[in-house]
């Protein structure tokens, strides 16, 4: 019964990282077009990995702050910082990993959010919420650091795939589904519908009554 419930957690931890060392690059590269320097890089790189799960945190009441209890993170958004700043005039030929990872990301990060709230005993709704708020509010506060307006805000199917994939999860959790399974579906969801918005470039339409 213990392996069972340390695998699951394993599984999250990894995913979790995964999606750290994704945002990482992507603050980054922001930071290194904007011209910051290498201190710079670093803390844009850190508020656009752990922002959004910090948030989280504070919302749900949940102290110490994960990062604090966990050096780890801190350790791999500065090495990974540190390597690309270093290769950075090969951006271009990693532009379309950059693309899966941060798919990746914002996959695994909705999951995370959305389970740190139903272990609390919160809503759906608020689960839901903080799901997105893990997935994006990183990336908001980056791009709002960097001058520029938030990727999130700008019709992309970004929210709208945390939220899809987190409605998914609680649909098979309604049928009796198991939670890991719930998971690994509500991670696919997400991440297909991210990449599809992606390679078919979807994109939400505005609400304009006059033109």
């Amino acid at each position: 019964m213990a392996n069972d419930l340390i695998v699951p957690d394993i599984l999250l931890y990894l995913l979790d990282m995964v999606g750290v060392i994704a945002c990482a690059i992507a603050g980054t590269l922001l930071a290194q077009h904007k011209g910051l320097d290498i201190s710079g890089c670093i803390l844009v790189s850190m508020v656009n990995a752990i922002g959004g799960g910090t948030l989280r945190d504070m919302a749900l009441d949940r102290h110490p702050l994960f990062w604090m209890t966990d050096i780890n993170y801190l350790i791999v958004i500065t090495v990974t910082s540190l390597i690309l700043q270093m290769f950075f005039h090969l951006y271009h030929k990693i532009d379309n990993a950059l693309k899966l990872f941060d798919a990746i990301g914002l996959a695994a990060f909705s999951v995370i959010g959305f389970q740190v709230a139903m272990a609390q005993e919160m809503s759906p709704v608020i689960a839901i919420m903080m799901g997105v708020w893990t997935a994006v509010i990183g990336g908001l506060l980056r791009d709002i650091i960097c001058n520029e307006i938030p990727l999130v805000l700008q019709r992309e199917i970004y929210i709208t795939a945390s939220i899809a994939g987190s409605v998914t999860y609680l649909f098979f959790q309604y049928l009796g589904f198991p939670a890991g399974i719930n998971e690994s579906i509500m991670l696919l969801v997400i991440f297909t519908v991210r990449m599809l918005a992606l390679r078919f470039d979807w994109h939400l339409p505005s609400i304009r009554l006059v033109d």
